[in-house]
C-alpha cells in the first residue's frame, strides 16, 4: 500500500485562523498605506509645480482606494454583535424597498415585491439586517443574471417571517448544498469571495436560516430565508 507524501497532504488551517491573519495582515497594511499617504501629503506642501500637484493628488487617490477596499475587508471578518430591537416587519420591507430603490435606480423597476407582512413584529438589527438584502439583490444584478424581473415575497406563516428571493439565472452551475459555508471559493479581482459567508453569519445572529435552490427548469435561483418573530410580551 502506497502512502501519502507529507508534499501531497493538504493543508487544512482553521477558518478563526484564517480571519485572524488576513485581519492581521489588512491592519499592517494600512499602517503602511497610512505613512506613504502622510508622505504624500508632506510632498504636496513642498511641490510648487501644477503637474507634479496633480500626480500626487492621483497618488493620493489611489492610496484611498486600497485602504478602503481592506477596510472593508476587514470589515467583512469582523465580529458580528447586533443590536436588536422590536421592528415592525412590514416597515423593515418598506424600508427595504427605499432602500433598494436608492442603492440600484437602474434596476429597481425589475424587481416585483409581493408583500404580506401584516401587523407581525421583528426582533433584529435592522442596519445589519439590511446589508444582507443588499448583498443579495447586488450578487443578482451583477452576477450572471439572466432575463427577466426578481420575484420577492415577504409574508408571515407559522409565527416565522418568509422572506423569498427568485432571480433568473441562465447559467448557474454552483452547488447551493453548502450555501454561505464556503468563503473564499468564488475569488475576483476586487471580489474575495467573503460575501454570502458574512451575510449567513449576520443571519445566524438572528435565529434566521437560509436556504438556496437552483430551479433549471425555470432557469431561477430561489434563495428562501425564514426568521421566528419577536416573542409576545406576556
Amino acid at each position: 500500500m502506497s502512502q501519502e507524501s507529507p508534499k501531497d497532504r493538504a493543508i487544512s488551517v482553521p477558518w478563526s485562523d484564517t480571519v485572524r491573519f488576513i485581519r492581521q495582515l489588512g491592519h499592517d497594511l494600512r499602517n503602511h498605506l497610512n505613512a506613504i499617504e502622510l508622505q504624500s501629503a508632506y510632498i504636496d506642501e513642498l511641490a510648487d509645480k501644477t503637474e507634479l500637484k496633480q500626480e500626487i493628488k492621483r497618488l493620493r487617490d489611489m492610496i484611498s482606494r486600497l485602504t478602503t477596499t481592506l477596510q472593508s475587508l476587514s470589515a467583512d471578518l469582523g465580529e458580528i454583535k447586533p443590536n436588536l430591537i422590536s421592528y415592525p416587519a412590514s416597515d423593515f420591507v418598506e424600508d427595504l424597498q427605499k432602500k433598494i430603490a436608492r442603492e440600484f435606480p437602474d434596476n429597481v423597476s425589475d424587481i416585483i415585491w409581493e408583500i404580506k407582512a401584516g401587523s407581525a413584529m421583528l426582533r433584529i438589527d435592522p442596519e445589519l439586517l439590511t446589508r444582507v438584502f443588499l448583498e443579495f439583490f447586488a450578487n443578482a444584478f451583477q452576477h450572471g443574471r439572466g432575463e427577466g424581473n426578481l420575484v420577492v415575497t415577504a409574508r408571515i406563516e407559522r409565527k416565522q417571517f418568509i422572506f423569498t428571493l427568485q432571480e433568473p439565472k441562465e447559467h448557474f452551475r454552483l452547488s447551493t448544498e453548502n450555501w454561505g459555508h464556503e468563503p473564499m471559493r468564488q475569488i475576483s479581482q476586487g471580489h474575495y469571495g467573503l460575501g454570502l459567508n458574512r451575510v449567513r453569519i449576520i443571519l445566524e445572529a438572528h435565529g434566521c436560516e437560509m436556504h438556496a435552490q437552483y430551479d433549471s427548469s425555470a432557469s431561477m435561483l430561489v434563495t428562501t430565508l425564514t426568521m421566528p418573530l419577536a416573542r409576545e410580551k406576556t
